[in-house]
């Protein structure tokens, strides 16, 4: 849904406080509500900086590698592999081999089978149209 809306020109969020936003609003200008989760805020002005924040991180101007958020958890309805940084070992924990090993093919194949593997383990309902 974020990635539809970040091609859109022009986007008005509209966040109620306790209890939402008066209906007549509701029926005759709302053209999309959306829901961050299923639980209550106070107010919608998280829900909205969190919907402003993963949409905004998809425009180009915004990240300083266009094609970062590409590779994002659910671009491809997958969550993200680990992430590793430097150092190559830190406090005696290494960064996997084949992290280092320059074969960008293996990495690849690497980085996917992890997104699959974190992917069954922690969203298992994003599985469904997988393998």
């Amino acid at each position: 849904m974020c990635n539809m809306l970040s091609l859109r020109q022009k986007l008005f969020v509209i966040c109620g406080h306790y209890k939402g936003i008066d209906q007549r609003i509701r029926d005759h200008w709302i053209t999309l509500e959306i829901s961050i989760g299923d639980y209550l805020l106070s107010g919608g002005e998280l829900a909205a900086a969190i919907l402003v924040d993963s949409i905004g991180r998809l425009l180009p101007v915004v990240l300083n590698d266009e094609t970062s958020a590409l590779t994002d958890s659910f671009q491809d309805d997958l969550l993200a592999p680990p992430v590793y940084s430097r150092p190559a070992e830190f406090r005696g924990i290494k960064v996997p081999d084949i992290l280092l090993s320059g074969h960008e093919e293996k990495i690849n194949q690497w980085r996917f089978e992890s997104s699959l593997n974190l992917t069954k383990m922690k969203r298992p309902d994003l599985m469904k149209d997988k393998v």
